[in-house]
């Protein structure tokens, strides 16, 4: 008898089994597009430097991307930043990327190769603009670094775009009126006080490369106000992107000591171009919006993600892909 009852509870459970098998089954079925199988192959996707947040998302996300594809190979590429990155996609040279959206416009309105072709997947959150110095230093606001040790980013990086424009805003020729250094935030940091009077950053907040230094050494944050926001406008083309904001006090808690920054910030977006597979890209669409907490939980700045705002990747239209995954889940 009890061998006959171990039996029936063996069959019970194995039926048990195949039932929950065949339920999962069912729900990835409703939950993956049209039940199809996921998309393979190989893309490439250009990222940042390897201390900023666009290498540290590109890392995350390709780890999300192979959870829903497990077939498809995200191979990443470093680079100097926004600049060269909207230049890799455009050329072919990569197929997705982050760049902001005045470096996109500025491609754009150069007549960049494939510049007609880029093509917006998502917003994703913003980049502040972050001057820093020495404790000590007598720098109060952009205008008095004339004369100064300045780290303007690396050449075709975001930063560098916005560094020149910021300086010219305040009359300082960039090459002749300060020393300028083509660090970036992987070795600007470590400068400071020694061989830089200060370095221009924009990344999302906290910025590993900074939150790291923030613990033991000693700088703050030079001040970015409306004025000078103002003036950018007036230059217009892609400087219509930038717009005023306050860095909040939480970014680095140990440096801001409860006060917030006022500086500018710019949008993020993800870009691909017109000839990308378009139910890869809805995939990955799909991938970037549902992974935004797991991101989020390492990238700070990723938690502002938000399927509301997504859909405006100004100054790019939509990819294809990108579009039937928005009307996808349109309530």
């Amino acid at each position: 008898m009890p061998t006959l009852l171990s039996r029936i509870g063996r069959r019970r459970a194995l039926q048990g089994s195949v039932a929950g098998a065949v339920v999962l089954g069912l729900l990835l079925w409703w939950l993956l597009p049209l039940g199809e199988k996921p998309p393979s192959g190989t893309i490439t996707f250009s990222t940042g430097t390897r201390a900023g947040v666009y290498q540290k998302y590109g890392e995350l996300l390709r780890a999300e991307l192979h959870k829903d594809m497990p077939g498809l190979d995200v191979r990443l590429m470093t680079s100097a930043g926004s600049q060269e990155n909207v230049e890799r996609v455009g050329s072919g040279e990569a197929d997705f990327t982050i760049a902001a959206a005045d470096a996109v416009e500025t491609y754009k309105l150069a007549g960049g190769p494939g510049a007609d072709k880029l093509r917006g997947v998502t917003r994703l959150y913003d980049d502040y603009v972050q001057l820093v110095v020495p404790t000590g230093s007598d720098i109060r606001s952009v205008a008095d670094l004339r004369g100064k040790r300045v780290a303007i980013g690396l050449p075709n990086s975001g930063v560098r775009l916005i560094a020149t424009r910021l300086l010219q805003a305040v009359g300082i020729d960039p090459e002749t009126d300060i020393t300028p250094r083509a660090d970036g935030i992987d070795t600007g940091p470590g400068h400071l006080g020694d061989e830089l009077d200060a370095f221009f950053w924009s990344g999302g907040v906290p910025t590993d490369g900074l939150r790291r230094i923030a613990e033991n050494s000693a700088f703050r944050f030079v001040p970015i106000g409306d004025d000078l926001v103002t003036k950018l406008h007036e230059s217009g083309g892609a400087t219509r992107y930038y717009r005023t904001t306050n860095m909040p006090e939480s970014a680095y808690p140990t440096v801001q000591n409860g006060a917030v920054v006022p500086t500018m910030a710019v949008s993020n977006l993800l870009v691909t171009r017109a000839d990308v597979d378009p139910r890869l890209t809805e995939w990955l669409t799909r991938t970037v919006l549902d992974s935004r907490d797991g991101i989020g939980a390492h990238v700070h700045s990723a938690q502002l993600v938000d399927l509301r705002t997504a859909i405006y990747t100004d100054p790019l239209e939509l990819h294809e892909g990108a579009r039937r995954y928005y009307r996808s889940v349109k309530p």
